[in-house]
């Protein structure tokens, strides 16, 4: 075995005639972009220091600028000059490359795999050789004290065992990691950085093979594959069950999913920046009863049936589209104030999310139902559906509900905030540590309160599409549980409640995978108080899993 392992010099030998050929090339055509490509890339880069240097005059800029332009064209004309013969360099080294460089690499492959099997050897002869020196130091001992302190000692030399195989292990991969990517080295400065894109998918395959660790994989997607598994059961039992002409997995049902998950995925959105800030909204669920009943006030078809604090509302004299955008409107501003002051003593008096916002809650279900006396207000115009939220296609075929491009539409303007603005930025600062936040001068204050209002303008919009895809029926009631829906889809899609992790694709998963669930549960025809306790089981699993990528940090 050991003859089969290539040591430093064996390896070394081998790579020579590679690095000495392509190196020869490799000078040959650093010769000429001296006065040709460096020279353009050193020009470029003081022209744009020049652009934002404040020394000179601007007479002097102006100088210097027209110097460089020709000092520039100049060494454009000598890289446009070079450029056939450095492409023909580069062709010779890459052509030689790719017909000796494999041979190299599958030798140092092999010989990784051999080093492999010597260290698990290495790693057994050595436990053997402790467990023996154990078992003959325990017979010579009585006093029970040092027959504890000889095992505590042992299992320590077993842990440090097992710690160099690992380390074993580690250098064998690193040292097949290093000959792989020692190609695309001598490549990257050939090209100067250019590959194509099977060359940066092979690299990314290699380096997420080298940097795979089961562990922290299976913590990262361990429920999402073990949803995918059930989902997939339940798409051979649905029919079983049903009969064959009841299919779980069709565009039918794939659309309603995501019908039925695009006024949901705002709610997340919302509750979603409120987490990344180790906090959390009880009040999602109520907010969504409150913009339902003020939505279809607003829209109802007709003078309203019912009243708020005994007021009947009319607003049958302004236009279908004036009504709709007013409708919007009071949804926002309602769901907006509840949030803001939530956020307000949250920020404040660094009150925990969880009582400001079960404060709201209950503030909010007993303004609603006091008010409106807990009655469904009806329908709303019949035709605002159609106006807002049509189903685009032929008569006779599976219609695309765009509810989803409003959800699509929202999708990506959280994202832009959390990624591409300084809120986003300090939201996810402020949720990873607030004291560390504060002293480099963000306003944890501004930052709260800037999640929770964002929040109110999320909720507001996801209470009026959901009132829009009812058609009404509002009433206070409406929306209980929907808070522990987006939360858990919060959790589930990798949102973290010990603040600032968490990405809007995750947020985006987890919707999806909540409400496929919940729909596939209640087409096989399972009880909802049987869903409530696998939807309680995944939440669970989903937070042990987040508090051991935590602990595992820490």
């Amino acid at each position: 075995m050991a003859e089969n392992i290539l040591t430093t010099e064996q390896e070394s030998k081998l790579r020579q005639p590679i690095d000495d050929y392509v190196g020869a090339i490799q000078e040959q055509i650093n010769d000429l972009r001296k006065d040709g490509t460096d020279r353009v890339i050193d020009i470029q880069s003081v022209l744009d220091s020049l652009k934002r240097d404040k020394i000179y005059t601007a007479q002097e800029k102006e100088t210097r600028r027209a110097q460089l332009q020709k000092e520039l064209e100049q060494a454009k004309k000598v890289e446009a000059q070079n450029k056939d013969q450095i492409a023909k360099l580069i062709a010779d080294a890459e052509g030689y490359l790719k017909a000796n460089y494999n041979g190299y690499y599958q030798a140092v492959a092999a010989s990784c795999v051999q080093e492999k099997v010597q260290a698990q050897a290495k790693y057994q002869a050595a436990v053997e050789q402790l467990n023996k020196a154990h078992q003959e130091t325990v017979a010579k001992l009585s006093d029970p004290q040092e027959i504890k302190d000889e095992k505590y000692v042992h299992k320590n030399r077993l842990f440090d065992a097992k710690m160099q195989l690992a380390k074993d292990l580690q250098d064998v991969k690193d040292h097949r990691h290093a000959a792989f990517q020692h190609q695309y080295h001598l490549i990257d400065l050939l090209r100067m950085s250019r590959f194509t894109f099977a060359e940066s998918a092979a690299q990314r395959w290699e380096n997420y093979k080298y940097a795979f660790n089961a562990r922290s994989f299976l913590l990262r997607n361990g429920l999402y594959l073990a949803i995918a598994v059930v989902f997939i059961a339940l798409c051979f039992i649905t029919p079983a069950v049903k009969g064959p002409n009841v299919q779980l997995l069709t565009v039918n049902n794939i659309l309603n999913i995501l019908q039925q998950a695009s006024p949901r995925m705002f709610l997340a959105l919302g509750v979603a920046g409120l987490i990344l800030l180790a906090g959390t909204d009880l009040s999602i669920g109520r907010m969504v009863g409150m913009g339902m009943t003020a939505g279809t006030i607003v829209m109802h078809k007709g003078i309203n049936t019912g009243g708020v604090f005994g007021h009947i509302f009319d607003f049958t004299g302004l236009p279908v589209a004036a009504r709709v955008f007013l409708a919007l409107l009071v949804c926002i501003v309602l769901c907006t104030i509840f949030t803001t002051i939530a956020g307000f003593f949250t920020a404040k008096f660094k009150m925990h999310p969880f009582i400001s916002t079960m404060s709201t809650m209950l503030m909010i279900f007993g303004l609603a139902t006091y008010s409106t006396k807990g009655v469904s207000f009806g329908g709303i115009e019949s035709s605002i559906p159609d106006m807002i939220i049509p189903k685009l296609g032929p008569d006779g075929s599976t219609k695309f509900p765009t509810i989803i491009l409003w959800a699509v539409a929202a999708v990506i303007v959280v994202w832009f905030i959390w990624n591409k603005t300084t809120f986003g930025k300090n939201l996810y600062a402020v949720g990873g540590n607030p004291e560390a936040a504060s002293v480099s001068g963000i306003s944890v204050f501004k930052v709260t309160m800037g999640a929770f209002i964002l929040a109110g303008i999320l909720y507001g919009f996801g209470s009026w599409l959901e009132c829009i895809r009812m058609s009404g029926s509002g009433s206070a009631s409406y929306g209980q549980g929907w808070e522990m829906d987006a939360i858990a889809a919060c959790v589930v899609g990798g949102v973290s409640f010990t603040g600032g992790i968490g990405k809007i694709s995750g947020v985006v998963t987890g919707v999806f995978i909540f409400t496929a669930l919940t729909y596939a549960l209640t087409t096989l025809g399972i009880d909802a108080n049987l869903q409530f306790i696998i939807s309680g089981i995944i939440i669970l699993v989903a937070v042990m899993l987040d508090c051991l990528k935590y602990v595992q940090k820490k």
